[in-house]
């Protein structure tokens, strides 16, 4: 939603595309898992007297529309993409089969998956998770609102300490708000690595993945190397 407090952003949306696709040109495959935070929250809905379930299922529909969105932006670009959705929708999307995102991505297609996991109660934190270690990814990034992890949350705690290395366990002993409980297991338990950045930063995408910039990365190294800024 870029610099609104609702929607789809259309600069916003051109800016991802742009990013997305200088660092897919570089010959980096790559497969993304979308929010629908901007559109309807299943938490949110919840909370407001509508059934959980059926909550997370309008989520879902939600990160639909956003992948949808993103997809028309990267093609108006010039690159080829394909929506993988885990609720089936033929008339938008494909339905989400391993093998099928696999050959996608074999094919140099950006793959766009899309309704999380397709069940309720899961976040799409997890769904990232669980995609990435279904399509054996080397790395798993979050594109956040902050510039990697902190102790804190540093828009309401001035002075909160921002990580640079994590494992596995810290976050999850120290309850960290990075990702899900259930997401960090699952990235811990396939040894993928979490790299946390801010989706605000222009050209952070291209600078992380060359170990540049602001960034947490969260591996199964153990203690913090490198300390807190």
């Amino acid at each position: 939603m870029g610099r609104g407090s609702y929607g789809l952003d259309p600069e916003m949306l051109d800016r991802l595309a742009q990013e997305i696709g200088a660092v897919h040109q570089r010959g980096v495959q790559i497969c993304l898992v979308i929010g629908g935070g901007n559109i309807f929250r299943g938490t949110s809905g919840a909370g407001s007297g509508i059934n959980r379930a059926t909550a997370d299922y309008m989520g879902m529909l939600a990160t639909v529309m956003n992948a949808l969105a993103l997809q028309s932006a990267l093609e108006r670009r010039g690159h080829q993409t394909r929506v993988l959705s885990a609720i089936t929708m033929a008339a938008v999307a494909e339905p989400y089969i391993r093998r099928r995102a696999i050959r996608h991505l074999e094919k140099n297609r950006i793959v766009i998956f899309a309704a999380g996991t397709g069940n309720p109660f899961f976040s799409t934190d997890t769904a990232a998770a669980l995609r990435a270690a279904e399509m054996d990814c080397n790395l798993l990034l979050k594109a956040t609102k902050v510039d990697g992890v902190y102790s804190a949350d540093p828009i309401t705690t001035p002075g909160a300490r921002r990580y640079e290395r994590l494992g596995y366990m810290q976050v999850l002993a120290n309850d960290l708000k990075v990702m899900d409980a259930s997401a960090i297991s699952l990235a811990r338990e396939n040894g993928i690595p979490i790299v946390v950045f801010s989706i605000f930063r222009a050209g952070a995408f291209a600078e992380v993945l060359a170990g540049q910039g602001l960034f947490t990365i969260i591996t199964d190294d153990g203690p913090e190397a490198g300390g807190g800024r």
